[in-house]
């Protein structure tokens, strides 16, 4: 069993459902990611009614040790993605859980 949701995993699903050319489909799943991505960039935060909202968040630099060696390193501010499910997918998915149970 497979961990990992890939893109050409993603094509190949909407391709079976949709009916398009793959690359179409391959077309359609490359905007729908730069979309969300040029959003992050400008407003910081993009919501995908029902399923949830992605959020940039500024984590300020901080120091930060190597577990094995005990080596201390500063870690660089840095911009992060988060991902809020909405109340809806949470349901969803507890639903789903239940009646797999």
């Amino acid at each position: 069993m497979r961990i990992n949701l890939t893109k050409k995993d993603l094509v190949n699903v909407l391709y079976m459902r949709v009916g398009f050319s793959k690359q179409i489909i391959e077309n359609l799943v490359d905007e729908f990611f730069s979309i969300i991505v040029l959003n992050l960039l400008k407003k910081k935060s993009v919501k995908i009614s029902k399923f949830g909202t992605f959020l940039i968040r500024s984590k300020n630099s901080r120091v930060g040790r190597n577990p094995k060696t005990k080596e201390e390193k500063e870690i660089s501010k840095r911009d992060v993605v988060l991902f809020k499910p909405s109340k809806e997918f949470k349901e969803l998915l507890n639903n789903i859980r239940k009646n797999a149970s």
